[in-house]
């Protein structure tokens, strides 16, 4: 399970609840079951202490975020210095994460390479959605233990296709057992129903994500059976017009 990532609505949470969180998630977790927890803070100082607190609280792996508060001055040679300080001081592995509708940054390529060099960082969630860039540092990656996951459902098959080895999903929150599936049928090389079921997975994704976002995420999760709550402000519940939008992008690929 991934823990305080976007949807996990992070940056509206103290220190404290952040890490509460994981260790709620760890007691109630499998001894197997691998947890990673989103540690990424805008200094660096702040991300290796909540590292070391993620870790401590039963994180097997931390996911990072870049900053991005002063974007202009986040080039390659600042975000590098920030992760192998991050990942020279964690007691477990690192993964990046770049998710640019959210911090407008988008890791500098040579960056990811240059970092996936390091021993203590093992892969990146990508969620930017560029096929020929995931394609591209899965090529330029190839020569170390690094593994880059896909970080949206609606390109999961299509990473898939270009060397990814899994994706952190938004979506699985609510169709888990319909993702398990499509990764299935990716690994086992049944592309044409691989297809069909991507296909239909675009819609619903797209609603959860960068149409309406976390707070469709959790009003999706109560139609299914789930808790998925209220969203803490300055997020705002969905209107009338967008649960309408949200059931209609859910009922016309099926899935309601």
């Amino acid at each position: 399970l991934v823990v305080q990532g976007s949807n996990g609505e992070y940056p509206y949470l103290t220190e404290e609840e952040r890490v509460e969180v994981v260790k709620t998630v760890r007691r109630s977790l499998p001894a197997g079951k691998l947890l990673m927890a989103g540690s990424g803070c805008e200094s660096t100082r702040a991300t290796v202490q909540l590292t070391e607190k993620m870790a401590a609280a039963g994180a097997d792996v931390v996911l990072v975020v870049n900053p991005c508060f002063y974007k202009g001055k986040m080039d390659a040679r600042a975000l590098i210095q920030h992760f192998t300080k991050v990942a020279d001081s964690s007691a477990v592995p690192v993964v990046l994460y770049s998710v640019p509708a959210n911090t407008g940054l988008e890791l500098p390529l040579d960056a990811v390479v240059h970092l996936s060099q390091h021993p203590n960082i093992v892969g990146l969630k990508d969620s930017g959605g560029d096929i020929t860039r995931i394609g591209l540092i899965v090529h330029r990656t190839k020569e170390q233990d690094f593994q880059v996951l896909a970080g949206s459902a609606g390109f999961l098959m299509a990473a898939y296709c270009v060397g990814a080895v899994g994706g952190v999903c938004a979506l699985a929150n609510v169709l888990g057992a319909q993702l398990c599936e499509l990764e299935r049928l990716c690994v086992s090389g049944r592309w044409e129903e691989a297809r069909v079921l991507q296909q239909r997975l675009i819609e619903p994704n797209a609603a959860v994500t960068r149409k309406l976002g976390v707070p469709a995420l959790k009003q999706a999760m109560e139609w299914f059976g789930f808790h998925g709550g209220a969203c803490r402000s300055p997020l705002q519940p969905l209107s009338d017009a967008e649960t309408q939008q949200l059931r209609r992008d859910f009922t016309s690929t099926g899935w309601l």
